[in-house]
């Protein structure tokens, strides 16, 4: 019996695997000032927030042909320019979450390995034979990826569920609450570039128009139940991090680099299990790993198709060189960028995610008056996201020149 998936569930499905990865790793140690009312608080307005743009650009793309690429959509409705800076955001986002995950993924396996070993290996060599054994398989096929992908998934499901069963078995409500602390709202500024970029699959949009053609119902409601899932994968996260590890540790593991191998380390301290915290090693490497595939094949594609390399041997080493080079030599520089560089990515992720599909959607309603779809809060979409996106952009700017407060 051949069983077909229905779409719906494909789709969110699509949405959900896209959202959810390596960047909710980060979730926990940003949000440390703030803690847990207010990291709820931001968790839900940018869900909100990212959901409208991924509907605004929805109502964008059923205007054009299923399989016109989001590059496609700017340039017919803002011209070469916009077109231009979405192409070159969306390259700097790839490159800056391949960093992220050359950078995290160093610091998972430095963890697992040091009480292996009995002493902590060179975190250049761990991050160079991570970044290395993921970067072949992205230059051997695109097969490969997908199939070693799938793989992946798999076990980053079952250690996502064991892990945050077992810290929510552990976790402690006093602990969660800080009723000895009081989260504060001035630390929200800082973190929503990185809660922005745990909702970014806007690349995907194109993807289900074209898997699902013109059924606007059905893409709609994929939409939404992908993003509402991740909303609760990164709740249940935030709150299992919290029970685990009381608010003043964070410090600790900010000032050791806040890295996802400090934040591993410090819950393992507080887990009553070693199994859990294998359960918890095995979601993060997998996570880590899932994503620099995605990723990192996106900006393989793309740097092949820029640079105009054939698809032999040789022209698929020049594009892994041009693309997997720059981020793995920038991990082995600066080896605890995990955090600062999810937080980069968001802020470039405003340009695609959020101002352009604003954009789109005030080009196209002027257009093409009538539309198979209305993205829900009518004419007001497009100023909520632009203010949005301006006001995520101006935060981590200035957050990154050190002119907004970080929890340490």
């Amino acid at each position: 019996m051949n069983l077909k998936l229905p779409p719906v569930l494909g789709g969110s499905m699509l949405i959900a695997g896209t959202a959810i990865g390596a960047g909710m790793l980060g979730l926990p140690m940003i949000s440390a000032g703030m803690w847990f009312y207010w990291s709820t608080f931001l968790l839900v307005i940018s869900w909100f927030c990212m959901l409208g743009s991924s509907q605004a650009l929805l109502e964008v793309n059923l205007h054009f042909k299923p399989g016109d690429s989001f590059h496609t959509l700017t340039l017919a409705l803002l011209g070469r320019g916009w077109s231009l800076l979405n192409g070159l955001s969306v390259a700097f986002v790839l490159y800056t979450l391949v960093y992220a995950y050359v950078s995290g993924g160093g610091s998972v396996v430095q963890h697992m390995l040091t009480p292996v070993m009995g002493i902590a290996p060179p975190r250049l060599l761990t991050s160079l034979l991570f970044g290395l054994l993921l970067a072949a398989c992205i230059w051997w096929s695109s097969r490969a990826v997908d199939r070693f992908s799938i793989i992946l998934m798999g076990g980053m499901v079952l250690a996502l569920v064991m892990s945050i069963g077992g810290m929510l078995g552990g976790a402690s409500m006093e602990t969660i609450l800080d009723t000895s602390g009081e989260g504060r709202f001035i630390f929200i500024w800082c973190a929503v570039s990185t809660y922005l970029t745990s909702f970014c699959f806007h690349a995907s949009v194109p993807s289900l128009v074209k898997y699902l053609g013109h059924d606007k119902k059905a893409i709609s409601n994929s939409l939404r139940n992908g993003t509402l899932i991740a909303l609760v994968c990164y709740f249940v996260w935030i709150m299992a991090a919290d029970g685990i590890i009381p608010r003043e540790e964070f410090k600790e593991v900010i000032a050791n680099g806040g890295n996802v191998g400090n934040l591993l380390a410090a819950a393992g301290l507080n887990l009553g299990t070693g199994l859990i915290l294998r359960f918890l090693e095995a979601f993060s490497i997998l996570a880590v790993a899932t994503s620099f595939l995605g990723a990192g094949l996106g900006l393989f594609d793309y740097m092949a198709d820029l640079c105009n390399f054939d698809n032999s041997r040789l022209g698929r080493t020049k594009t892994m060189l041009v693309t997997f080079a720059p981020p793995m030599v920038c991990g082995l520089i600066w080896p605890d960028g995990f955090l600062p560089a999810i937080g980069w990515a968001g802020l470039a992720s405003t340009i695609w995610a959020v101002i352009v599909p604003a954009l789109l959607l005030r080009a196209c309603r002027l257009k093409y008056p009538d539309a198979l779809y209305r993205a829900p809060l009518g004419r007001a979409l497009v100023p909520i996201l632009l203010l949005y996106g301006i006001l995520v952009a101006v935060c981590h700017t200035l957050y990154g020149f050190n002119l907004l407060p970080m929890y340490q």
